[in-house]
Formats: C-alpha cells, sequence, structure tokens
C-alpha cells in the first residue's frame, strides 16, 4: 500500500504542474491589464511601472512563470545578488536554509500562494482559508443529503423494479442530471425563498454567517445552508440513486445471493448481510467524484446564493483578474481531488478484497 500511495503522489505532482502550467500561461493570454485593474481607471504611468516592477509584470512571461513555481514549490532557490521577486529579504514567507551552493540558496519552505491583488495584499492562503470551510460545510451536507437520500431511494427503486414508484423515480433522477445547478439555484431561490417564503422562512441569499443587526458580531444562520445544500446535491442525488439501484439488481443475480434466499434469509437481511457492501463500490465511486466536484462545482450556487465560499471568491478573482488567487483556489480544487481518489482506492481494497494495489 505504502508504494501504490507513493506513486500516486507522484503522479499527483505531476498533475499539480499541468494545472498551474495551462492556468498561468491562459490567464497571462487573457485580455485586460491585472495592474490596471488593481490601480484602477486613473492610475498614472508611473504608478504602473511601480507596480509591475513590484509583481514582476515587467519580466519576460517565462521568468515570471519559473517564479512563480519557485515560490510554490517547497523546495526554492534563492539568488543572492538577484534580489527581484524572491522574497527572502522580505520575509514574506518563512524559510529554513538548507544549503548554498556559490550565490544561490536552497529552502525549504511551505508552499508561497503570493499576495491577493484586490485584498490589500492579504495572503492567498489567508484568503483560502477563510472561505473554504464554509464551501466545506456546503460541501459535506449536500454530500450527506446525496448519499442518504441516494441510497435508500435507490435500494427501493431496485426492490419494486418496473413498478410506478421505479419509473417515478427514473424520470426524477433523469431530470435531477439534465438540469444545470444554476437553473436549479434560482428556481428554488424564487420558489422557496420569495414565492412561499411566508411558509419557509428562508431567505434567497445569505451566507453561513450572518453580521448581527446591533454590530455586536456575527453569528451562525444555519436556515441560509438549507435551499444551496440541497441544490448542489441534486445532481449526485440522481446519479447515486441509479448506480444504487443498478447495482444492487446486478447483485441479486449473484449466486451467493441465491444461495442466502435458500437458507431463508429474509429481504432485509440478505440486502444488510450480503448485497449492500457489494452493491457500494461504484456509489463510493460517484461519491468521490462528486464530493471534489462540489467544491470547484460550488461556484455557481455559492454566488447565486451570496454564500461566502471558495466559489464565489473564485468568481470575483476571475471579474478583477486576481491572478495568484484564481491559480492558488484552482491549485486547492487539483489537491483535493488526487488526495480524495486516493482515498477512494484505498476504502475500494475495504469495499471488495478482490481489488488489489498497482
Amino acid at each position: 500500500m505504502f508504494q501504490f500511495i507513493i506513486n500516486k503522489l507522484f503522479y499527483g505532482v505531476l498533475t499539480l504542474f499541468g494545472v498551474v502550467t495551462v492556468i498561468f500561461f491562459l490567464l497571462n493570454k487573457t485580455p485586460g491589464d491585472a495592474t490596471l485593474m488593481m490601480l484602477g481607471q486613473r492610475a498614472d504611468k508611473n504608478q504602473v511601472t511601480i507596480l509591475k516592477k513590484k509583481y514582476g509584470f515587467d519580466k519576460p512571461l517565462t521568468t515570471q512563470y519559473l517564479y512563480y513555481l519557485n515560490d510554490i514549490s517547497p523546495l526554492s532557490f534563492h539568488s543572492k545578488n538577484n534580489t527581484d521577486y524572491t522574497f527572502l529579504s522580505d520575509n514574506k514567507y518563512k524559510y529554513l536554509k538548507l544549503l548554498s551552493l556559490g550565490n544561490t540558496t536552497i529552502v525549504i519552505k511551505q508552499p508561497y500562494l503570493r499576495q491577493s491583488f484586490q485584498k490589500n495584499g492579504k495572503n492567498v492562503s489567508e484568503v483560502i482559508s477563510e472561505t473554504l470551510p464554509n464551501t466545506a460545510v456546503l460541501a459535506i451536507v449536500a454530500i450527506c443529503i446525496a448519499i442518504g437520500l441516494g441510497i435508500i431511494l435507490g435500494i427501493f427503486s431496485a426492490l419494486f423494479k418496473d413498478t410506478f414508484f421505479d419509473r417515478l423515480i427514473a424520470v426524477i433522477s433523469t431530470l435531477g442530471m439534465s438540469i444545470p445547478s444554476f437553473f436549479s439555484a434560482i428556481v428554488f431561490a424564487w420558489l422557496f425563498g420569495f414565492v412561499l417564503h411566508k411558509y419557509t422562512s428562508l431567505e434567497m441569499t445569505g451566507s453561513l454567517y450572518e453580521v448581527d443587526d446591533f454590530g455586536e458580531g456575527s453569528y451562525i444562520q444555519w436556515k441560509n445552508l438549507i435551499l444551496p445544500a440541497f441544490v448542489l446535491g441534486i445532481r449526485p442525488l440522481a446519479v447515486i440513486i441509479q448506480l444504487m439501484r443498478n447495482s444492487l439488481l446486478e447483485t441479486f443475480n449473484q449466486d451467493y445471493i441465491r444461495t442466502a434466499k435458500a437458507k431463508g434469509l429474509s429481504q432485509y437481511q440478505i440486502i444488510k448481510k450480503h448485497a449492500l457492501k457489494n452493491s457500494l463500490n461504484p456509489v463510493v465511486t460517484a461519491v468521490s467524484g462528486w464530493f471534489a466536484s462540489m467544491l470547484a462545482g460550488a461556484v455557481f450556487v455559492e454566488y447565486i446564493y451570496n454564500w461566502n465560499g471558495i466559489g464565489k471568491e473564485l468568481i470575483n478573482a476571475l471579474n478583477m483578474k486576481d491572478y495568484p488567487v484564481i491559480i492558488g483556489i484552482s491549485l486547492l480544487i487539483a489537491s483535493l481531488f488526487i488526495v480524495i481518489n486516493i482515498f477512494v482506492d484505498i476504502i475500494y481494497s475495504w469495499l471488495d478484497p478482490r481489488v488489489k494495489f498497482n
């Protein structure tokens, strides 16, 4: 298993390298000037020159790219003679000096995601740490709704195969998979937050934390979680229902299930002791993929409901050409995909002993 994890991490690092490379060069080829976005349209030429030098925009694009790789890499190389954008003298991050080779110092440090262009020089890691918990809460509640309802409805759909109930669930699942999340978010916000507000007491928009009207700080508003979590969970719910149904029907046709029936076990005992566990592999695959996707796919849902998470932060960064925040969030999402996939592969071996680590 240890060798398996090492191999996965190695390919994960290569994936992150590809993500950084693609996003970095794509962002720098988009129209517009990040410097003007920071200074505003009234910025003079001298201010633009100073800011470009500060952030290294006056360097060739490949040089900027290498500087950025140096910042996010745990192992960094810094020249004693060249102080341009090395940050060692500015104490922008903590580091441990390993050795010196001529004019080059090799240090080990935490990945440095730089500073936001638009948030008064706030570190990108701080921006992420402030918004990620809100997105994590939203994604966890959404996936729990999808798993709970999906497995239950999938089991009943398999037990009542080809009945009206089964067909109804199939229609609902198809709608859930086909309707875009942003459209569902708008419909649910309008219906339950506006039309039926008198009965639901739900708001059209709102985040997990709200500011007290009397200026006494913020408080948690749990009811604001209901609509975005349910909307975000609709598509994975639809997928889990169909996967659970089809996998359970396939398991029912196995010889050991026939043997269990011949021994006189009840339907409940067969599902609980034999069929359910062996039917969960495709569900685990879907859940893992969807959970990681929720952290990325929550973008439009968070923006529509004004939920202060990384999705909303990413849209704001795109609008303001805040490159460090965009790349930082993209790296975070890619890293979560990698970690979750490794975790899921380990779960596979527990669910199905036939699965071996390669």
